[in-house]
Parts: C-alpha cells; structure tokens; sequence
C-alpha cells in the first residue's frame, strides 16, 4: 500500500496563524500568484492586508517563511478539494484528479501555483520542500488511487509515473495557452491508459 505524502510530511503542515497572520497570508497568496513571488515586495503585501511591516516580520519572520507558508496553505486547500471530489468519484478515481484541476480551472488561469514557485525560487529556499512535498503528495495519490480501484493492475508505479507527467504537462500548459484543451487531452490520454 503507498503511504500518502499527506500527514507524514511536515513540509506541508501550515502553520498555526492568528487573525492578523490569515490576514497577512491570504492577501499575499493573491499577490503571489497573480504578480509572482519576487514581483511582490513587502510593502505590498502590507499594504494588502491592511497591516505594517513590522506586523508581517514579527507573524512570518521573513518573507522567505510567509511563501513557504502561501506554498502550504495552497496544498491544504487545493488538496481539501481534491479529497472532497475523490469522496463522491466513480473509479477509475484516478481521472477524478484530472477533473479537479479542470474544476479548479479559475483557480490556476496562471498554471500551477507550485510551478511557477519552483522556476521563481533559488535552490534551498524553504518553498521548495513544500512544493516538492506537494508534487509527491500528488504523485502518491495517483497510486494509492490505482491500486485501490485496480489492485490486480500491473505496476501501479510506473502507471502513476505516466498519468503524473499527463497531469502536470497539462496543468503546465494551461497557464501558458490560457485555455484547459491541453489538460482535456491530458485526461483522454489517462482515460484510455487506465480503462
């Protein structure tokens, strides 16, 4: 049985926050993503959440602490979600997660969220075990799908592998096109692996 990323991995655990910090952190996850990580200086999100610098430093410590923070708070609700649509899906589940990026398609008009993290971060940011703790999470949950619909299937694993690199070329694509055509063929693609 695959042990799922989520609950075992502290990377993405978000951090107990006040008022204030949800403040802090829910407008700088709208910046973030909209005007990228290194667009948004401090002073904007500040200004967004209606509170000083100061405020910000002595809730997050750096801004380095509040992206990896944005990072995990949008695992926590993309992945809330995810496992709200898996609950009520026909197997295979598995296309259930392709569907919920489809669904998920106003949320990600720029692409995913973690990607452009990624290409934004240095090596060693705290953003990346997060965003790499994401994309395992995933990965893992395509599996541990696989084998609980299928569990006579051969190499779950190496399946898992395709529909994660469908999925994520897909939701790459959308940010770039603008539109989910990619992520529908995507979906056709895993539909006819699985079936």
């Amino acid at each position: 049985m695959v042990e799922s990323a989520i609950g075992h991995d502290e990377a993405l655990r978000v951090p107990d926050l006040t008022p204030g910090a949800r403040r802090i952190l829910d407008a700088s996850a709208d910046l973030f993503y909209r005007q990228g990580i290194h667009a948004v200086g401090v002073d904007a999100i500040a200004a967004a959440s209606g509170v000083t610098k100061r405020t910000l430093y002595d809730r997050f410590g750096s801004k380095d602490a509040l992206v990896a923070a944005y990072l995990q708070a949008r695992h926590a609700a993309w992945w809330d979600r995810l496992e709200q649509r898996l609950a009520g899906a026909a197997a295979p589940r598995v296309l259930a997660v392709f569907d919920a990026y489809a669904l998920d398609a106003p949320a990600i008009d720029r692409g995913c969220g973690f990607l452009n993290a990624a290409g934004e971060l240095p090596a060693g940011h705290p953003g990346h075990a997060v965003i790499r703790a994401h994309k395992t999470a995933v990965r893992s949950k395509l599996e541990e799908l696989l084998r609980a619909d299928g569990p006579d299937a051969p190499d779950a694993a190496a399946l898992a592998d395709h529909l994660f690199l469908l999925l994520e070329g897909g939701v790459a694509q959308r940010g770039i096109d603008g539109d989910g055509r990619m992520l529908a063929v995507a979906r056709d693609i895993a539909e006819r692996l699985v079936g």
